[in-house]
């Protein structure tokens, strides 16, 4: 902490301290064996310690609690608190005291003093005293300016100020990655997963209270951190949550959006907003932080002018023998088509049916629900491909290739041989 002293001597001293936190006392315990010279020395010597606990002197750890000896590292997220103290060092009556204390960071010049009113009068050996209080939501360097204006005995008005200059940290390092879903029923969902890699970047244990993905308005979240055991869920990272200096925790969530906005296919396209982690930590006997991110945004999949998904497939069909699927057709423009359905053969699939039916026009964000059949005159694992759609307004068609997979086997034998 730097301080710039003031050059006129002043009736008025003013003093700042930081408030955190104690911790607990620590000593460098020393032993030797019976055998050695010292003998029992040194165990004597740690159990007439009053630092030391009872029974289990050799701990490093002690039973008393030590106050900071500096200012220490401050954190984003954390809450900066400090206590100012101006005490009247003089044998007169001082008037008309204010005390002002701003925080000044790189964007912004906050006022942190609870009451910007005057005290009317200070008596020599008297002092005034304020906490501050603020959650730190800036990195970088950050100046707490305390000022000091007063009256003397004879009229004149004096006025000081002080300067404390400290840094805070980045106390974690938050990486995120969207996937979004694959399904037997089509290639892209609507359904979007979130990983979430949390390292701890400071020099001392976390206990991480909470970790929270608040959604948009577009968006349901699940949490897939925990699993499920008996009526209770347990978390995956155990039951003490701690993250050691240095490590990272790896969080998943899955996202699907709300029935209202599903339906509608113009809606979730281009970059789309999230939401935003909400993360509450402990440190030293309970000194608590809390970060949130800025919002998360990801770039929609783009589905072209028309989306083509399947709403039933069969997991297992018979060589050669019809089966049914059911596709759904989504006017993802904003123009009204009127389409055509062409069935297209392929190596092992072959189409059931008319090809080149009309389908009708569909209005923008409307979808058709259209059953098919077909069969497969290859075994394994088969490619459904050859849809194509033409929009006759515009003379211009979509192909739609492996659209999903189905097991083909043979009915004489089983699905293992």
């Amino acid at each position: 902490m730097d301080v710039n002293q003031a050059k006129q001597e002043h009736l008025l001293a003013l003093k700042v301290m930081r408030l955190t936190k104690p911790t607990l006392f620590t000593n460098m315990p020393v032993t030797c064996e019976d055998r050695d010279l010292p003998g029992d020395l040194f165990l004597r010597l740690m159990k007439d310690d009053p630092s030391t606990v009872k029974g289990a002197e050799t701990l490093i750890l002690g039973e008393m609690l030590t106050l900071p000896q500096n200012f220490g590292n401050i954190f984003l997220g954390e809450t900066f608190s400090s206590y100012i103290s101006v005490h009247n060092d003089s044998s007169q009556v001082v008037k008309d005291i204010l005390v002002k204390a701003d925080l000044q960071t790189s964007s912004q010049r906050l006022n942190l003093s609870a009451s910007n009113s005057a005290v009317s009068e200070l008596k020599p050996e008297c002092c005034i005293d304020d906490v501050i209080h603020h959650e730190v939501k800036e990195i970088g360097t950050h100046i707490l300016v305390c000022a000091v204006s007063y009256t003397t005995q004879t009229g004149e008005k004096l006025y000081f100020r002080k300067f404390f200059k400290f840094q805070v940290l980045k106390p974690l390092d938050v990486k995120t990655k969207f996937y979004n879903a694959e399904s037997d029923l089509s290639s892209v969902t609507d359904e979007v997963f979130l990983e979430a890699q949390i390292q701890n970047i400071t020099t001392s244990p976390m206990f991480m209270e909470k970790v929270s993905l608040e959604p948009s308005m577009m968006y349901n979240v699940t949490e897939l951190n925990s699993v499920a055991s008996g009526e209770e869920s347990e978390s995956t990272f155990g039951k003490m949550s701690y993250l050691q200096p240095l490590d990272t925790r790896q969080y998943l969530y899955c996202l699907k959006p709300k029935p209202e906005f599903a339906e509608k296919a113009g809606v979730i396209k281009g970059v789309t907003v999230i939401g935003k982690l909400d993360i509450v930590w402990k440190t030293n006997l309970g000194e608590r932080g809390r970060l949130q991110t800025s919002q998360l945004q990801r770039m929609a999949p783009g589905y072209g002018d028309v989306r083509l998904s399947l709403e039933f497939i069969p997991d297992t069909v018979s060589l050669e023998e019809p089966f049914d699927i059911t596709c759904k057709i989504t006017n993802c423009s904003e123009r009204t088509m009127d389409l055509v359905l062409e069935m297209c053969n392929t190596r092992s699939v072959h189409w059931c049916g008319v090809s080149g039916r009309q389908l009708g026009k569909l209005s923008p964000s409307a979808s058709l629900s259209i059953p098919l059949k077909l069969l497969s005159s290859v075994q394994g694992l088969q490619s459904i491909s050859g849809l194509r759609l033409t929009d006759t307004f515009l003379k211009r068609t979509y192909e739609y290739d492996d659209i999903a997979q189905v097991c083909v086997v043979c009915p004489y034998t089983s699905p293992e041989s």
